[in-house]
């Protein structure tokens, strides 16, 4: 393994940019820290710009991560454990992270290239449910994935990233208004699906539909607003027993998506 510089001083610049990209961020993010390696690697593959990346002196840094990183030009310097625990506070402290600079904002017309089903997710707040669901999305080949009201800033919050194991880079992930969305679905031609508890096709219907569709998944509690609802032209629920009132959200979506790869063998 390659020597890597070693940050000890905890008044050096690098760490006092370190510290105020983890405090919660403020107005427009241009750079974010990504952590663990699994999320670095897919962001580095994805295209995202790492200013540089971070870790643990203490501990063996990757070689697969180093070679990567090598590939891609982005510097790697360990940082001691006392320092890091300055720059983290309280928080759990990852021992590689990167900062990246935070891709521009897809647009719709990200979504009119290439093949796959769209999710839209309306009024989906948790971002551990947000990041599991954008990850089954690449796993199962949608298209992308459009967030209404989802409280999110910017696709790169840490919390998202780490959930979605850095895939929240993989393919587009929309921040969108509602009323924007309900005017790009009546524009796009995908036929609108609600996933909803009393939906009239099954999973296994869902699934033998040849074209491409948008699937619109709400909040477990909600679901998906009047607004969008209204522009679906068929629903579709997913059977339970009588003594479980609701699926978490992120498992209705791996279900329906599952569903929906299956056509294609």
């Amino acid at each position: 393994m390659p020597e890597h510089e070693v940050l000890t001083d905890p008044s050096d610049p690098a760490v006092q940019r370190l510290a105020d990209l983890a405090k919660p961020a403020r107005g427009t993010v241009r750079t974010a820290i990504v952590e663990d390696p699994e999320p670095l690697v897919q962001a580095l593959r994805a295209g995202v710009r790492f200013v540089e990346v971070y870790g643990e002196s203490t501990r063996e840094f990757p070689a697969d991560l180093t070679a990567l990183c090598g590939e891609h030009g982005v510097p790697v310097r360990l940082v001691d454990p006392a320092v890091l625990t300055k720059v983290f506070r309280s928080e759990k402290r990852p021992k590689v992270f990167g900062v990246a600079s935070v891709p521009a904002p897809a647009r719709f017309s990200a979504l009119a290239e290439g093949a796959g089903d769209v999710l839209v997710l309306d009024g989906v707040k948790i971002v551990g449910n947000i990041g599991a669901i954008v990850r089954t999305a690449v796993g199962l080949g949608a298209r992308g994935v459009v967030l209404v009201d989802s409280d999110l800033a910017t696709i790169a919050d840490r919390r998202v990233v780490r959930a979605s194991r850095g895939h929240v880079f993989s393919v587009p992930v929309l921040l969108e208004t509602r009323e924007r969305v309900a005017r790009w679905l009546g524009e796009s031609g995908l036929r609108v699906v609600d996933v909803d508890m009393d939906g009239s096709l099954s999973p296994e219907s869902l699934g033998a539909l040849d074209e491409d569709v948008a699937l619109l998944l709400g909040a477990e509690k909600t679901g998906a607003s009047d607004v969008l609802q209204d522009l679906a032209t068929q629903t579709v629920s997913v059977p339970i027993d009588d003594r479980v009132e609701s699926l978490n959200v992120s498992v209705v979506a791996g279900i329906v998506l599952y569903a929906r790869s299956r056509r294609h063998g």
